[in-house]
């Protein structure tokens, strides 16, 4: 049956929900055996990019000159390094430093969020080295000391890092004590349950699947709603002067 051109999907100036009914996927440079669904990059306004790479067994990401940050959604995959080799399952990460020689290749059928930027360094810091976590051995706290929305930082609060990338998880009903306008862009993936977004002046239902970029100073809120928890996973720029 035809849709009828009925979607969540939409693109406004300062956001972008991206509904998977609206997914379209393509194979970038390097890739083998592996197709992407880019979510945002620069030339939706964005200083980032941000994608889902659907991995075939065998399946690799193409190389990058930018950094890079993977966290594992489905499946399996194998990170080599010039210096270390490692297995990545579900939850979890790594961050490669610009440059930084490595290959993924998918054990099995695999789905993995790739963030990828430019690095912007600090003469006083030196730039950050590989680094091969789990999340579920990142410590969890509460935001704002409220117990029902709990932050996972999966990259360290370091200069040396010039951008952040979280998962929070929502009890079911709890909800930002505030809505937030700041300098910093985000990029979002739902990864479980769903709920509310406000964004700018608009008011969308968001489900487990679905992306969402917010641009700089793009007033944004959030509220779980249904029965069980709701999680994402979170990028934001840090750790920078705004005219940098």
């Amino acid at each position: 049956m035809h849709n009828l051109g009925q979607t969540r999907s939409t693109n406004q100036r300062d956001h972008l929900l991206h509904t998977p009914d609206t997914f379209v996927r393509t194979p970038l440079p390097g890739m083998q055996r592996a197709t992407a669904v880019v979510h945002i990059s620069p030339a939706g306004g964005a200083a980032f990019t941000q994608y889902t790479a659907e991995l075939e067994p065998g399946g690799t990401l193409g190389p990058t000159t930018n950094q890079r940050f993977l966290y594992l959604l489905e499946g399996a995959a194998d990170l080599a390094t010039d210096t270390s080799f490692h297995s990545l399952i579900p939850g979890s990460f790594a961050y490669i430093p610009e440059d930084a020689a490595h290959t993924l290749t998918a054990q099995q059928p695999t789905r993995l969020v790739v963030i990828e930027k430019p690095y912007e360094p600090l003469t006083t810091v030196p730039a950050p080295e590989i680094l091969i976590g789990h999340e579920e051995k990142t410590l969890a706290v509460p935001l704002n000391d409220d117990p029902d929305l709990q932050v996972r930082s999966l990259l360290p609060a370091s200069q040396s890092f010039d951008f952040a990338v979280n998962t929070m998880t929502y009890a079911p009903g709890a909800a930002l004590s505030q809505v937030e306008v700041h300098v910093m862009e985000h990029g979002l993936l739902m990864l479980e349950g769903g709920g509310i977004y406000r964004l700018g002046d608009h008011w969308y239902p968001v489900t487990a699947g679905d992306f969402i970029w917010m641009g700089p100073y793009c007033p944004q809120w959030f509220g779980a709603i249904g029965k069980r928890p709701a999680k994402y996973l979170i990028y934001k720029d840090w750790n920078r002067h705004p005219l940098s």
